[in-house]
């Protein structure tokens, strides 16, 4: 193929060419040549030619990759564009491909399958009407004796063309409505299909290769819904080919298939005879397992986890059979506690999980007293379940585990929490008994003297009480007092044992509140572990765990906390992440310290730090320094955002016992105090960063936590930060410093001795954003959608920064009409939520009244645009809220412009016509109250607008 051909001129599809461009397809080296010939052979297979082509290329002379494509251009022709062949030509082309495809029987299978697949579209298409009892005659066709292709051939070629034919018609493009006419015709096709699977399978000499595509066409039709009571012949014959290593595979998937079919479980005498077949299948499973055959194992597990998983209930409900099922259950159990280290010696332990869910939910959801003979037979199954769990999620030797790959240790980690979710959800049934079995076990095991046990076992127990911890009120459990005494008695000789006491020790935390007398026990043990690297994560999230629930209990500690805290942060010990959180963490913990102890510790914590920022504020700015700023700024941020003295006179109400408030606070807040002895290193900081908007956005982010946590202790910084931020957004504007600005006006804008300040540098932050839009505002969507959220929230909170002079207000909605038509969602959001702020206000601030009136009609115009097509769908929500309040509260202006702007023909699409435009119009003027109706009015008419109404699209909207 010649790349300068022209692939519009329909005579270039030529067999000739097609041959040219295949070549370079399949050999030419060069990429761009093969991307070149990709798409013009894509642009030839959809071409009329196609039809005179594909057959020449599927003579017998061609080579397959030439015949495949002719094969492939068929299926495409037939299924794409299945409304250009003429009805008079469907028996032509139908008895064209039977020839073709017996022809193929013997020759490449590919080409067979694609031939078969194209027959199989033709199939779909004709049903029912054009051709009943199509496979009948499929199955008829290729049982005559005919021509030179040999009778097992010819058998294969029928097996392909059967089970390709379901597959095609799940991945159909058949309407709706024809898909139901086809399913149900070819269920009634399946009487034709089922004796022919049934005599190649039982046949004594079917070769295997047969019998393996008998299983596979199985597969293929028992995922049309076949019902398992018409199919349960050749299911008892598919676990017959279980015995078979050659069928094995094929064998489980037919089986797998067939019960896990939603409709299986109405057949409960079908799954009865099943669930014997399957337990005569434990000596396999364990013959498998002796002999490290992980496929055959894997394959038996998948079978009785599909019969038990889809239909416990089902089988539960067969009371006189309870001691099969509950045989089931057991060698599901087997399967869960399969022996070897997952991920590594088996794959099959994890499939079972689901089971044990299941099965739990089924039997809690029986009425009292059925549930109550269940749970004596089933409580002590999942007891020994938790055994087996436990079992499982142990650790390797520390030999094997080091020669683990690092994708072997993640999923083995995830498989862990898998069991740690398993043993959380299997707590809802075993209840308090499952925490004294735990205790119990794991107090034998470390008073044991007489035999050493391994870390693994001891590891295990404690991850059990940790999963149920973390996510469970164990407050009332008599053990935990025990456990906490047990856990200083571990020898903690490695790293994984040590994360996992430290992770115990954090899902206690709530506990310890309750229980400060045991503080002592454990918090040396979080402390010494801050120091060591590898166990960063665990003991760091520990310690902010207990800073944040024992706080008022933590003041005699605070001193070694506090040092042990700096030591291992003037070290670097632990990463980014973590260091903000140990801040965090020394965050609540001064929380409930004396105002004097606060500073005190505040000083030494921050003093070395401050320093160091003067230092590098010092310096040209580079990348390293750039990094080592914005970590310092980040720990202030940290240290701000849980610093929060106001929660102790909460705390000191009914609920706490009044010896854990600190003192009453008078003076201005330590994080004030602090913020105002830095302020001016931030401000030579920024002014050599201001270009860096991650500088400016951890500068920012630090006063932004300070005044979310602080709210109006903030106070005396309000004026001085105003001027700050001010001056930076007039230098260089950043969203930042909007969003900041957005926190100080939410707070303080409705405060007399604050609204100065706060309305100064509102107009400012307007007036420099009003020259951006100016400007071209298309590169800075952060910054419009920080904009606009700014003025929302300041007409939500003080209006009356509108009745300013200095405000441009229509130059504000100017900018939000332009703003609703930005391609980025997240912008467009916050536009519309401006605007359903602002209309309500028509009434009570005159500018806004008047602007609306002057130019509201170019509001609504944006709006109608959008839903006629012009934004996506998934913000018409947002749009319907501006419709519904331009409605309330502008109605006799919106009864006007409405009229006006849907006059414009093909306005806002050429898809609506006038009395599709009257009535949308009508719908929405009627409805002032009910919000919910006009958002159903806007997505229908977005529908119609963009040619989806009544589209499988408009199914999922």
């Amino acid at each position: 193929m010649k790349p300068e051909m022209d692939p519009d001129t329909a005579a270039d599809f030529t067999v000739e060419n097609v041959e040219k461009a295949l070549h370079q397809l399949y050999y030419d080296p060069n990429i761009e040549n093969k991307n070149l010939a990709q798409k013009w052979l894509m642009q030839a297979q959809v071409s009329p030619q196609a039809w005179q082509f594909c057959w020449v290329l599927l003579r017998p002379e061609k080579v397959p990759e030439i015949q495949y494509f002719g094969a492939s251009a068929l299926h495409t022709k037939i299924s794409r564009y299945w409304s250009d062949i003429p009805a008079e030509q469907y028996d032509t082309l139908k008895s064209q491909l039977f020839s073709q495809i017996a022809r193929f029987a013997s020759g490449s299978k590919i080409v067979l399958t694609r031939l078969c697949v194209a027959l199989a579209s033709l199939a779909l298409n004709m049903m029912p009407e054009a051709w009943p009892g199509a496979v009948t005659e499929m199955v008829r066709m290729f049982q005559e004796e005919g021509g030179e292709v040999d009778g097992r051939a010819r058998c294969l070629a029928l097996l392909e063309l059967l089970t390709v034919l379901p597959e095609e018609f799940q991945t159909s493009r058949l309407p709706q409505y024809r898909k139901g006419q086809v399913r149900g015709a070819l269920g009634r096709e399946w009487t034709a299909v089922y004796p022919l699977l049934q005599q190649l399978l039982r046949q004594v000499d079917s070769p295997a290769l047969v019998k393996a595509r008998v299983l596979k066409c199985l597969s293929s039709w028992v995922l049309l819904d076949v019902p398992l009571n018409e199919s349960e012949g050749l299911v008892e014959a598919s676990f017959t080919a279980l015995a078979d290593p050659e069928l094995f595979d094929t064998a489980v998937e037919a089986i797998v298939n067939a019960i896990s079919q939603p409709d299986s479980q109405r057949y409960v005498n079908t799954l009865l005879k099943l669930v014997p077949q399957v337990l005569q299948l434990q000596e396999q499973l364990r013959d498998a397992v002796q002999n490290g055959d992980m496929e055959t194992s894997h394959g038996i597990c998948r079978i009785a986890v599909s019969l038990g998983e889809n239909h416990s209930r089902a089988l539960l409900e067969q009371v006189e059979h309870w001691q099969s099922f509950l045989a089931l259950v057991n060698m599901i159990m087997f399967c869960t506690g399969i022996p070897g280290h997952y991920p590594v010696n088996e794959t099959t332990s994890s499939l079972t999980l689901t089971f044990w869910y299941t099965l739990q939910d089924d039997i809690m959801s029986f009425e009292a007293e059925k549930q109550q003979v269940y749970l004596q037979v089933y409580r002590p199954v999942y007891f020994q379940l938790v055994d087996v769990l436990l079992h499982k999620a142990q650790f390797p030797t520390d030999e094997e585990y080091a020669s683990w790959s690092s994708d072997e240790k993640e999923q083995f980690r995830i498989y862990r929490v898998d069991i740690s979710d398993t043993l959380m959800y299997v707590y809802e049934m075993l209840g308090a008994e499952l925490l004294s079995n735990l205790y119990e076990k794991l107090g034998r095991l470390l008073t044991n003297t007489e035999q050493t046990t391994s870390w693994q076992h001891t590891e295990a127990l404690l991850y059990g009480f940790q999963s149920i911890a973390e996510t469970i009120d164990v407050n009332y459990s008599d053990v935990i007092p025990g456990l906490i005494g047990l856990i200083p008695r571990i020898n903690i000789n490695n790293v994984q044992l040590a994360d996992t006491v430290m992770f115990t020790i954090g899902a206690l935390a709530e506990w310890l509140a309750d229980h400060p007398v045991m503080l002592s026990s454990v918090l040396p043990l979080v402390l010494q572990a801050l120091g060591n690297p590898d166990l960063s994560v665990s003991s760091v999230s520990t310690l902010k765990k207990i800073c944040r629930e024992c706080k008022y209990d933590l003041p005699p500690y605070a001193t070694n906390i506090v040092a042990v805290s700096q030591e291992v942060l003037i070290k670097q010990i632990h990463k980014t992440s973590q260091c903000m959180w140990l801040m965090q963490a020394l965050g609540f913990l001064l929380s409930a310290l004396p105002v004097e102890d606060i500073l005190r510790n505040l000083h030494s914590l921050i003093t070395p730090y401050i320093q160091q920022l003067e230092k590098l504020s010092e310096e040209t700015p580079n990348p390293s320094n750039k990094l080592a700023i914005i970590h310092i700024l980040g720990l202030l941020s940290n240290l701000f955002t849980t610093l929060d003295i106001s929660k102790q006179e909460e705390e000191s109400g009914e609920n706490a016992p009044p010896i854990k408030s600190a003192p009453p606070q008078v003076g201005p807040n330590p994080v004030v105090v602090v913020l105002q002895q830095v302020f001016a290193l931030i401000q030579t900081v920024l002014s050599k960063w201001l270009n860096d908007s991650q500088v400016v956005e951890a500068v920012c982010a630090i006063f932004e936590k300070s005044v979310k946590t602080l709210l109006h202790d903030f106070a005396p910084m309000v004026s001085q930060l105003s001027e700050m931020l001010g001056q930076m957004y007039s230098t260089i504007p950043q969203a930042s410093a909007l969003d900041l600005t957005r926190q100080m006006v939410h707070i303080f804008a409705s405060q007399t001795d604050h609204f100065a300040p706060i309305k100064a540098l509102f107009e400012l932050v307007t007036s420099v954003t009003l020259t951006i839009f100016q400007q071209g505002p298309r590169d800075h969507p952060d910054i419009v959608d920080s904009f606009m959220q700014l003025q929302a929230q300041a007409l939500k909170r003080k209006p009356d920064l509108f009745l300013s002079e200095s405000l441009d207000v229509k130059a504000v909605f100017h900018c939000g009409v332009l703003s609703l038509k930005f391609p980025e969602a997240p912008t467009v959001k916050s536009t519309c939520l401006f605007f359903t702020e602002l209309i309500p206000h028509c009434a009570d601030v005159p500018p806004v009244g008047r602007v609306v009136q002057e130019d509201g009609k170019l509001l609504l115009l944006a709006v109608l645009e959008a839903i006629g097509g012009q934004s996506s769908r998934s913000l018409m929500d947002q749009f319907a809220e501006v419709l519904f309040s331009l409605n309330k509260h502008c109605f006799a202006l919106l009864t006007v412009w409405l009229k006006e702007a849907l006059r414009s023909p093909g306005f806002p699409s050429s898809r609506v016509s006038d009395e599709q435009k009257n009535t949308f119009s009508q719908q929405v003027l009627r409805e002032r109250v009910n919000k919910r109706r006009v958002k159903d009015i806007v997505k229908e008419f977005t529908l119609v607008c963009r040619g989806l109404h009544g589209t499988e699209y408009a199914a999922d909207y």
